[in-house]
């Protein structure tokens, strides 16, 4: 990856081979702090209203539980464009 992708940030879910995991046009996206993703950008596009409330909770191989546990992010009040780490479930 040249500086300008990874000043854009890689998108949760990107092959490791992709040679473009960055964010893509037209596309929404969420900030990952904290926890085994942080600095991901996580798409949300096509999410309604309730579903940016509640947060995600996303597979990952790298958390508290391993391979198939899950890491929870919720939105911060003050910045919903950044979800925090919430903590790991199996």
């Amino acid at each position: 990856m040249d500086d300008e992708a990874l000043l854009r940030g890689r998108v949760y879910g990107a092959e490791h081979d992709d040679p473009d995991p960055g964010p893509q046009p037209g596309r929404s996206y969420r900030e990952l702090v904290g926890g085994p993703l942080d600095g991901l950008l996580l798409d949300v596009t096509g999410w309604d209203a309730e579903q940016l409330s509640d947060g995600a909770a996303l597979i990952t191989e790298i958390g508290r539980y391993g391979p198939g546990g899950r890491a929870h992010y919720e939105p911060r009040p003050q910045d919903p464009s950044r979800w925090d780490w919430a903590g790991d479930s199996p």
